[in-house]
């Protein structure tokens, strides 16, 4: 009996320290949202439960080993965070400066109380390879970004585009909705766009996303504010970079609520209500307000006829007018369209294809926004002035 005892034992502690054994693996790694001048949110996920944390060191000569950097947890309410999806969010960073990451997990094993148990830690590399690292925005002197939109998971389209838009010389890059079909899954989320947008930049380079309407569809749609946190915590924002005053918006859905493929669980009316109220605000900002370029993004274009697109032209184009605003960049309508100023729409409107690119360069004297095809030809372009 004792025997049997002792050996009912040792199996159950060498389960444990099996378990204890196991690896962590870093399954995405890192993209960086929500940046402004003095913050940033660093999100990545792992295939165990674990706690989360950033370590953060200044741009300089130094190397990532060559002392204890700060971490930063993903914590909230006084806890730090246990799971597979990791947000750290970075604040009081300075403006327009360089900063070098890394990011850890570790495996929780057990909660029980106030006793945890841990197992393994994962990280991203830089023990051989050089750390991650972003820029916040700031008074630069000139602006440049890349545009993207109607992407619906064609990995090799976007991979294209996004040579031809120049991701070396762009500040940002803006994902003007409708990356996927709709969202079923965290997997098919990164399948569909997000492993392609870190492969090439969104490590590094700052992303902004207008969120489409087809990103409202699916089981996995109400998950989507947790991977693309923002400024405002809405999915509605704004920004300023160098000269230029950015607001972002969520466009909602294109039908009425009540519409059958909707099922009965949208109500994208009185949420633009809200946003509209939120925007009447915005545009008083002094980041937009007093900006020389003032640019808006919106995924679906106000005119089309459809209901979003009505709600859009007569909720936020007033609002919009009224603040100045010289231009607008959509998409959602597969094609590419230039709509210039009307009595409505005081200022011009870019409907981008969903396979062409918008590369965009603003300085003091002029901002140019050039529509490229797949071949790297100028299909058309704006031009816009400082306001002031």
């Amino acid at each position: 009996m004792k025997r049997l005892h002792l050996l009912l034992t040792l199996f159950l502690f060498n389960s444990f320290f099996a378990i204890g054994q196991e690896d962590i693996k870093i399954t995405h790694l890192p993209f960086i949202q929500g940046l402004t001048e003095q913050e940033v949110s660093i999100i990545w996920t792992t295939d165990k439960p674990a706690t989360g944390w950033v370590e953060l060191a200044p741009d300089d000569s130094s190397h990532f080993y060559f002392k204890e950097r700060t971490k930063y947890f993903a914590s909230a309410y006084g806890f730090k965070k246990v799971g597979t999806l990791h947000q750290v969010r970075l604040t009081n960073l300075k403006p327009g400066t360089r900063y070098r990451y890394r990011v850890y997990s570790q495996h929780v094993l057990k909660h029980e109380g106030v006793n945890v148990q841990y197992g393994k830690v994962a990280a991203s590399n830089v023990y051989r390879q050089a750390p991650l690292s972003f820029q916040t925005l700031g008074n630069a002197a000139s602006t440049h970004f890349t545009v993207v939109n109607d992407i619906h998971e064609r990995n090799e389209v976007l991979d294209k585009l996004l040579d031809i838009g120049n991701l070396k010389t762009s500040d940002f890059v803006i994902f003007n909705g409708d990356m996927v079909n709709n969202l079923l899954s965290e997997k098919q989320m990164y399948e569909g766009f997000m492993d392609t947008a870190i492969k090439r930049f969104a490590s590094e380079k700052p992303m902004f996303y207008s969120r489409g309407n087809h990103e409202t569809r699916g089981p996995f749609a109400i998950e989507y504010p947790k991977y693309f946190p923002t400024p405002t915590g809405k999915l509605y924002y704004q920004f300023r970079h160098g000269n230029t005053g950015f607001i972002v918006l969520d466009c909602g859905e294109d039908k009425p609520d009540t519409d059958i493929e909707y099922s009965g669980i949208v109500e994208m009316d009185n949420y633009r209500s809200e946003q509209a109220a939120w925007l009447a605000r915005a545009v008083e900002d002094p980041s937009f307000k007093d900006a020389k370029y003032k640019v808006v993004i919106c995924h679906m274009p106000p005119f089309g006829g459809w209901h979003g697109e009505q709600e859009i032209l007569e909720k936020f184009v007033p609002i919009l007018n009224k603040a100045g605003t010289q231009i607008m960049l959509s998409g959602h309508l597969h094609k590419h369209i230039i709509q210039d100023a009307t009595n409505a729409i005081h200022f011009p409107i870019i409907v981008n294809s969903n396979n062409n690119v918008l590369r965009v360069d603003i300085n003091n004297e002029k901002g140019i926004f050039k529509v490229l095809d797949q071949q790297g030809k100028i299909v058309d372009q704006v031009l816009i002035k400082p306001l002031n």
